[in-house]
């Protein structure tokens, strides 16, 4: 032992047997009948909506903030950024 605490000591934890259970829980939480294909069109449809009718002041920040990678451009197949 050195006058600064003991060596560190490397520890390794192998996770993928849990991520693997977590993964088959998310799934069977979600269901037979969950469809991502229209899960995803939902949510490109729900942010058309929210971003529509926007005044002038409003389309500006908005432009603004997909420029600045904030939000993603309207249209572009992004279900969430």
């Amino acid at each position: 032992m050195s006058s600064h605490g003991p060596a560190p000591v490397e520890l390794s934890v192998d996770l993928s047997a849990h991520e693997m259970l977590r993964r088959a829980h998310v799934l069977d939480a979600l269901g037979p009948d969950w469809d991502p294909v229209a899960a995803l069109r939902g949510e490109e449809e729900a942010y058309e909506l929210l971003y529509s009718g926007l005044d002038a002041d409003q389309q500006r920040v908005h432009d603004e903030l997909v420029a600045a990678g904030v939000l993603p451009p309207r249209g572009g197949g992004h279900a969430a950024p």
